[in-house]
């Protein structure tokens, strides 16, 4: 099972990305936090392979948190999730280290594992990603 944190302030989306990541075979919440700092401390106490992280968030945002989480671990893999456009947040999510940036409003299972996939070298699936989704990992 891929043990997955989810973090992001906003309690409606949390929710979502619970039932996305319960509805994907393979994958299981293990933790939610709602800050960057929680979610550095969350990542190091629940050791989770993937970490779903927002981009804005009260304190440290996304960026720095997925900096902060990826300094301590060599073997989590991070992808930001985020209302913005893909074609803006997309390089930011490779200068932080992410594996990939999916938008919200694309997230659902097939992403999750297509991302997975990606990050983790195993066989890609017959999902294709719009133009810059997973520019990290993934170029058409």
């Amino acid at each position: 099972m891929v043990r997955v944190l989810i973090v992001d302030d906003q309690e409606p989306f949390r929710m979502a990305a619970r039932m996305v990541v319960e509805a994907t075979d393979g994958f299981e919440v293990v933790g939610e936090s709602e800050t960057g700092e929680d979610s550095v401390l969350r990542a190091g106490e629940l050791d989770p392979d993937l970490v779903l992280m927002d981009v804005n968030l009260p304190g440290i945002n996304g960026l720095e948190a997925t900096r902060q989480i990826l300094s301590s671990s060599d073997r989590v893999v991070v992808l930001l999730v985020s209302t913005y456009e893909a074609d803006e947040y997309a390089p930011k999510a490779a200068e932080c280290g992410a594996s990939a940036y999916i938008a919200k409003s694309r997230f659902d299972p097939d992403r999750l594992t297509a991302a997975w996939a990606t990050a983790t070298g195993m066989e890609p699936t017959t999902w294709v990603p719009a133009p810059g989704e997973l520019s990290t990992s993934i170029d058409p």
